[in-house]
């Protein structure tokens, strides 16, 4: 009897300690994907967004600052991706009476010219099915300086394939 309480015993002990590492290695997994998308110091030369979207070809190389927003849901579910609004475009106030400042509400005209769609993309350009929020640590309105390549639809909307990251303290 005593054999069969220590075996079960045990059992418990072992089943209580696999979720945590687990839970360890999963968090680990996180950090590692988060690095390699994270820059640890800010790219110089970053180019605002309005300007970007004048004068950035298809397929070149660019490097964009801008805040989260443009709308009131501004990242994309299931996926690292987000838009992002130039600087000098005001974003309305929370004192104004506007529960979602980052949707420009006041400024609508302006943020068409002053847009971008920000994809997180890894290695073989495909998009990272992770929410850009918990990868990135961002939110609404968080300044961001992405690298990557520029990408042109038939309307002349921008959209970057981003493979790092750099979010300014705030």
């Amino acid at each position: 009897m005593k054999l069969m309480f220590s075996f079960v015993g045990l059992c418990l002990f072992i089943a209580g300690c696999n979720p945590a590492t687990e839970t360890a290695a999963t968090q680990d997994g996180n950090a590692a994907e988060q690095s390699q998308f994270i820059s640890a110091t800010e790219p110089e030369g970053a180019m605002a967004v309005g300007d970007a979207r004048q004068s950035v070809e298809d397929d070149q190389s660019v490097t964009l600052v801008g805040l989260i927003g443009g709308s009131s849901k501004p990242f994309v579910e299931g996926l690292a991706a987000f838009t992002i609004v130039d600087a000098k475009v005001p974003y309305c106030a929370p004192d104004e009476g506007c529960p979602t400042p980052w949707d420009y509400c006041c400024e609508t005209n302006a943020v068409k010219d002053n847009i971008a769609t920000v994809k997180v993309v890894d290695e073989n350009g495909k998009p990272v099915a992770s929410d850009a929020r918990e990868l990135l640590n961002v939110k609404e309105l968080s300044t961001v300086v992405v690298q990557g390549t520029a990408k042109r639809d038939d309307q002349g909307n921008l959209t970057v394939a981003a493979s790092k990251v750099y979010v300014r303290p705030e």
